[in-house]
């Protein structure tokens, strides 16, 4: 097996070259924050290896589950998935999907800490890191954490996610900010620093499965086909918060106009036509499908999986999952990938302080 294809993660070669989870396609520095924000998924976490590296660079109908959360029955049909405002969204096309049962809400830390207590699993953020995986680097930075959204208290260059996202030792799904953070009192809140094979490890035991990326959108959509959010063409209508995001200014000033800073406990903003809340905003979610900007291409009609293999041209040599539905660091003037039809990506070994995930069964 090869090391890339052993750890997923690929370094830089020279030092001040690090991958991120997206860049901007345009070639000018001068981009503007809108054309950054249509292709840009950096509110999320860059990769595990691009955070450890840049931290040494610095120092130097409802059923329940097996698991008790609620679930909806949808009766499946068809809809356009896709967007036109996102190149890897599109074609839109005619997507069909037979019936599933999804979570009502997030995968909560309460649930999550049931999994862990009958199970004794320790998350891939909880795990020692082997240096023969991380040339290079000493092995005194090679110590279980993970990447947390550390905000400067000015404005920067929205170019560089390092200046907003830390990669934080001892910071784990119990520890989401690091050592010094803890969940007590935070039941109800999405569990987050999850990677993919966490989540696939929870959904077994829970007796579901991670959705896929056309099983998520056909939910989130809810028998609409709003082209801007899912709720419709209004961010606030009637003034009226509709999903946990940034409020303010892109990373530095966030005002909590919505209420909260960071995450939100499940079922605070609307459910959608099905029920189903935080389809966008609170916590991004991992889907079962491997990454390929060039899917929609091609994608079959009927209960589409996924492609074979992940591939990004910005970052070819890691294995990427679909995220979807954003967070509460997305922000119309930085980071649009919580709208309709958008989709996220990510590293399947990365995690961070805003990525969860729910689950779907098979009817």
């Amino acid at each position: 097996m090869s090391f890339l294809q052993k750890t997923g993660v690929l370094f830089a070669i020279a030092p001040t070259f690090l991958f991120f989870s997206c860049k901007s396609n345009n070639k000018s520095s001068t981009a503007t924050t809108e054309s950054m924000s249509k292709d840009c998924t950096v509110c999320k976490a860059p990769s595990r290896a691009s955070e450890i590296r840049a931290a040494l660079m610095k120092d130097s109908n409802t059923v329940s589950g097996t698991d008790t959360g609620k679930m909806v029955l949808l009766n499946g049909g068809t809809f356009q998935m896709g967007s036109k405002n996102f190149p890897d969204a599109q074609p839109i096309h005619k997507v069909t999907v037979s019936p599933f049962y999804i979570d009502v809400h997030e995968v909560t830390n309460d649930q999550f800490a049931k999994f862990v207590n009958a199970t004794h699993y320790i998350t891939v953020a909880e795990r020692p890191l082997n240096p023969k995986d991380y040339p290079g680097v000493p092995a005194d930075k090679l110590v279980p954490g993970s990447g947390v959204f550390t905000p400067p208290n000015h404005p920067v260059d929205l170019h560089n996610p390092m200046q907003w996202w830390t990669y934080v030792p001892g910071a784990n799904w119990k520890h989401s900010k690091g050592p010094n953070s803890s969940i007590a009192g935070k039941g109800n809140e999405p569990v987050v620093q999850v990677c993919y094979e966490d989540c696939i490890a929870y959904a077994k035991w829970a007796g579901k499965r991670l959705p896929t990326e056309a099983e998520w959108e056909f939910a989130a959509k809810a028998g609409h086909n709003y082209p801007t959010y899912y709720w419709g063409a209004e961010k606030n209508p009637g003034g009226r918060s509709m999903a946990n995001n940034f409020q303010g200014e892109f990373p530095y000033n966030n005002t909590r106009k919505d209420g909260y800073i960071d995450l939100a406990p499940i079922e605070q903003f609307p459910a959608n036509a099905y029920g189903l809340y935080d389809m966008e905003g609170n916590a991004w979610e991992w889907c079962n499908d491997y990454y390929r900007p060039d899917y929609y291409a091609h994608s079959p009609e009927k209960d589409p999986q996924g492609p074979a293999d992940s591939y990004d041209p910005e970052e070819p040599g890691m294995v990427k999952r679909v995220q979807r539905g954003g967070s509460f660091l997305c922000s119309d003037d930085y980071c649009l990938r919580y709208k309709a039809g958008a989709r996220g990506k990510g590293e399947q070994s990365s995690a961070s302080n805003n990525l969860g995930f729910r689950c779907v069964r098979s009817k």
